[in-house]
């Protein structure tokens, strides 16, 4: 049994927020262990699709990002139709070819402000990775070595930034914590009272990052 099937059939039975798509946002700080987390679930949903908000921000722009998410990816999605969106190359500092993402019954969004004000309101489910920003930042600065030290650094500051404008972890459904084999799925504060639960990924570890 998958490890997050649980979680997944939550998911699906919730109603679509935008168009005939659920869209589920997973947010958290710089390192926080989001792309692994969202990888795993994308499995337990039937590989569903899956938008790094990575591929839309760029050098010279950490977050202001949203009217091309809203242009190229919600819009098409709302009408039921498949999106395109130009993802940004980190290395050669220029957007890509079009890339594709199709309207299934669940979306997964995630990236450091998927839980932003802007989007909230075409979220079915904001998941929030539940570890301490300086934490989190430490982690990202050892899995990317000294070489990116110095992006770090603006980046750490956009984002705290970011943050203090913008929180997320505030109106999160669930706040998701790594365990050493596994995650603890806890109520977030914008979830009615109910019992907490974890769920363990025997199958593949649990990963660093």
């Amino acid at each position: 049994m998958n490890d997050l099937s649980l979680l997944a059939a939550r998911l699906r039975a919730l109603a679509p927020s935008c168009g005939p798509v659920r869209l589920v946002a997973v947010d958290g700080h710089a390192g926080s262990g989001k792309s692994t987390f969202t990888a795993r679930l994308a499995a337990a949903l039937g590989d569903a699709p899956v938008l790094h908000l990575d591929d839309l921000a760029t050098h010279d722009s950490f977050f202001t990002w949203v009217d091309r998410l809203r242009e190229q990816v919600l819009g098409p999605l709302e009408r039921g139709q498949r999106a395109r969106y130009a993802p940004y190359d980190w290395t050669a500092r220029r957007f890509g070819a079009p890339r594709g993402l199709e309207p299934a019954p669940v979306v997964l969004i995630e990236g450091v402000g998927a839980g932003r004000r802007a989007l909230r309101p075409q979220l079915a489910r904001l998941l929030w990775m539940d570890l301490p920003a300086a934490e989190s930042w430490e982690r990202g600065r050892r899995r990317d070595g000294p070489a990116l030290s110095e992006f770090w650094d603006g980046w750490t500051a956009a984002e705290a930034e970011h943050f203090s404008a913008d929180p997320s972890r505030r109106h999160a459904d669930t706040l998701v914590r790594q365990l050493p084999v596994g995650y603890a799925l806890l109520d977030g504060p914008e979830t009615a009272a109910g019992t907490n639960h974890s769920v363990t990924e025997r199958e593949h570890g649990t990963a660093p990052y």
